[in-house]
């Protein structure tokens, strides 16, 4: 198995699971990368304690730096909560390591499941192509299966921990995880790298045309008023990404664009706690 990971320093996110295991293999090796490996503890599960013993004695065998750190988030958290709580340590692993990227081991399934998850909850066209490399986070397993994961393993006696909540019924991932179970996935791979090339050149022209018309004040309200429903959408997320307002919903998106496009002058809308859009007369401005 070949990794394409570019020479340089990484925090290497390792659960202990055969994914980040194989990964840590994989990279552990190579004199061009100066690793940090971080294993995140959520506290989900009484024996999760164990799974950071295993690989700190795994990072001494291959002479690596390991970072750890417990949280208390009990049986009852949500997917949501653990990542979000899993990925606040990474980036203060980066920020402390002064890495250039997190390191993760995300696989072809993976990126299939969040494509099917997303879709599931409405997420719209970047949701099916979610999961990708980005500056910050790089994934180079995305174009292996787990079947070619498990035969590395195997093949060079790569031992690792299983996770019991992955195969818990209330977590939605362990539920669409159940049901690709067994089939062959490579023709829905196939499609996202197609659909990711044509999401990367559709972002750009957006990109274009809202660096265009945001003006110093705000955006022409004029120009967005015309667009199209679907395209007045697509410029208003973007916005929302640049302005550091990510963290939206389908129906606030929905909402906050029939509102630019049809509110009268003086009124403001809530984005989240905070942040409102105001509609002016020439431009619409985002207030925080």
């Amino acid at each position: 198995m070949q990794v394409d990971l570019e020479p340089g320093k990484y925090v290497l996110a390792v659960s202990g699971g055969v994914d980040s295991m194989v990964l840590l293999d994989l990279l552990a090796g190579r004199p061009d990368l100066a690793l940090t490996v971080a294993h995140f503890d959520h506290g989900i599960r009484m024996d999760s304690k164990f799974d950071a013993i295993f690989v700190r004695l795994a990072c001494t065998r291959y002479g690596l730096p390991f970072v750890t750190e417990r949280a208390e988030l009990g049986p009852d958290a949500s997917e949501a909560t653990a990542r979000t709580a899993r990925y606040d340590f990474l980036r203060r692993t980066l920020q402390e390591a002064g890495a250039a990227a997190i390191v993760t081991a995300h696989h072809q399934g993976d990126r299939v499941e969040t494509a099917v998850i997303n879709w599931q909850r409405g997420t719209g066209r970047r949701g099916l192509t979610a999961l990708k490399d980005r500056p910050d986070i790089k994934r180079p397993l995305l174009a292996y299966s787990k079947a070619q994961l498990l035969k590395y393993a195997e093949k060079n006696n790569i031992s690792w921990r299983e996770d019991s909540t992955n195969h818990l019924p209330q977590y939605a991932r362990n539920r669409v995880r159940q049901k690709l179970s067994g089939q062959d996935i490579s023709g829905l791979a196939a499609a996202l790298d197609a659909l990711q090339k044509t999401n990367d050149t559709i972002d750009q022209l957006i990109e274009e045309q809202l660096n265009t018309h945001l003006l110093k004040q705000g955006l022409e309200r004029k120009w967005y008023k015309e667009l199209p429903t679907d395209v007045a959408t697509e410029i208003m997320a973007a916005w929302l990404r640049k302005s550091d307002l990510a963290d939206f919903d389908r129906l606030t998106l929905e909402r906050l664009t029939q509102a630019a496009q049809t509110a009268a002058t003086g009124k403001k809308f809530d984005i989240r706690r905070g942040a409102f859009l105001a509609i002016q007369k020439d431009f619409l401005a985002i207030e925080k």
